[in-house]
């Protein structure tokens, strides 16, 4: 079924309003009326609409200066200005502030449809322009045919079809990113916005106007009604990075969006209904957070619904050639250069590094490889000295790492012990079988 478009009518004439309406839903439109700017405002936590059609002249206020806040908070809003008494001046002040047309009084029926008509297309095309930009700019590639691999994009592709929350976990420069997006193309919601957050980069006081948006005036600074990135995501996902480092007010607002649905902005009154798929990512243990106190255990049970583990590339050294070929042909066809081919005994080397930085810090050396090689191939003597030569064997491995080999090896002989029955496994290791079914997922175990 094909969603009505809204149309939002700002006029304080009863009859103008009355008259927009019946001409307006008689050819299948939505019709919001509102007499003032003041009803105005108050129908703001409603969905956006597709067209405004905004009086110049309003008992409380100026058209012009409502279409100035719809720009300020979507620059893709469309008005359309109405005026019984329209000047050239106010044609051009209406036009610099990004009207989309402007109807002058009285309104004949015909010149309002095209109006409207060519309005909401244009409405629509630029949403549309959006998608694809979004879609173009950051299509997943999924490269790998690693095992550990291969079943992380498996786990996420089949994840993708429902609406549950997933939690990306991994190292630094693995690719949760990339996972979250291809997750969001193969879902349901694939055409409606992916808008990423980065939690770590946002300062704590400014997260949760980031996340929930503010009205005018909610602190010093806030000169206009803003949405945040969930009412941005709304028919949509939104991807929460680093989604660890949330201070523990937000950690609260966030998961009463999860459990509710609804937002609030910061400084409003009314809740906002949000309807957005949440994928969150971290490269922390979680788990050891909530043992710790640093993070809420209602909110990491919400969050992690379905965990996925992201393995790093030092696992899947396999995919090392295909990765540094994709980035030099990547790289090659952004900067105008030859198409470049890369030598066996150099990618050699390279499946050869640990690649602490993982694939983030591969392609970061491909590229220089690509800018100081001599010639159409890249050899050995491409490869930077320090991924060249061996690095010393670390003196000891991450806490961490040394935590998960040792989980990982006991929790796979308990499994072997017991044929693989889940339920007998946790017996002899004195757990759950809900808690061990998470860890299997989390530590990347399958049986052979």
């Amino acid at each position: 079924m094909t969603r009505k478009r809204h149309v939002v009518i700002v006029d304080d004439e009863p009859n103008i309003g009355r008259s927009l309406r019946l001409i307006l839903e008689g050819e299948g439109y939505r019709v919001s009326v509102c007499e003032s700017v003041a009803a105005w405002r108050a129908q703001r936590n409603q969905p956006p609409a597709d067209v405004h059609l905004l009086d110049v002249r309003l008992p409380d206020g100026n058209g012009i200066d409502v279409l100035r806040a719809l720009k300020q908070e979507d620059d893709r809003a469309v008005a359309v200005m109405i005026s019984g008494h329209g000047t050239i001046a106010d044609a051009v002040e209406a036009t610099r502030a990004g009207a989309f047309d402007f109807l002058e009084k009285p309104l004949a029926r015909d010149r309002v449809l095209l109006v409207v008509k060519n309005a909401g297309e244009w409405s629509a095309l630029q949403r549309e322009n959006q998608r694809y930009r979004e879609m173009v700019g950051d299509t997943p590639r999924m490269i790998g045919s690693a095992p550990l691999f291969q079943q992380a994009v498996q786990q996420a592709s089949r994840v993708a079809r429902s609406d549950v929350a997933v939690l990306l976990s991994g190292e630094s420069g693995t690719g949760k990113e990339l996972l979250a997006a291809h997750i969001h193309r193969e879902s349901p919601v694939a055409s409606g916005p992916f808008v990423k957050v980065n939690c770590a980069a946002i300062p704590n006081d400014l997260i949760e106007s980031e996340l929930f948006g503010h009205e005018k005036g909610a602190f010093t600074g806030a000169a206009g009604l803003r949405r945040g990135r969930f009412e941005l995501a709304d028919g949509g996902t939104i991807f929460l990075d680093e989604v660890g480092d949330l201070h523990e007010a937000s950690q609260a607002k966030l998961l009463r969006v999860l459990q509710d649905g609804e937002i609030q902005r910061l400084g409003g009154e009314q809740p906002v209904r949000v309807t957005t798929r949440v994928i969150s990512a971290t490269n922390r243990r979680l788990d050891e957070m909530v043992a710790e106190g640093r993070f809420r255990e209602d909110l990491y049970y919400r969050l992690s619904v379905f965990p996925i583990r992201v393995p790093a590339l030092r696992e899947r050294a396999q995919d090392v050639g295909e990765l540094a070929q994709y980035f030099l042909s990547d790289f090659c066809a952004r900067n105008n250069f030859r198409p470049h081919a890369i030598d066996a005994d150099a990618v050699a080397l390279l499946e050869r590094h640990a690649w602490p930085g993982n694939v983030r810090e591969l392609r970061n050396v491909v590229e220089r490889m690509a800018i100081l090689g001599a010639g159409d191939r890249l050899t050995a003597d491409s490869v930077p000295l320090e991924v060249r030569v061996p690095q010393p064997q670390r003196a000891a491995a991450g806490l961490q790492e040394v935590r998960d080999s040792a989980e990982r090896d006991r929790i796979r002989r308990a499994l072997e012990d017991t044929d693989w029955n889940v339920a007998g496994a946790a017996r002899l290791l004195g757990t759950e079988r809900t808690a061990l079914h998470k860890r299997i997922r989390t530590l990347g175990l399958r049986r052979q």
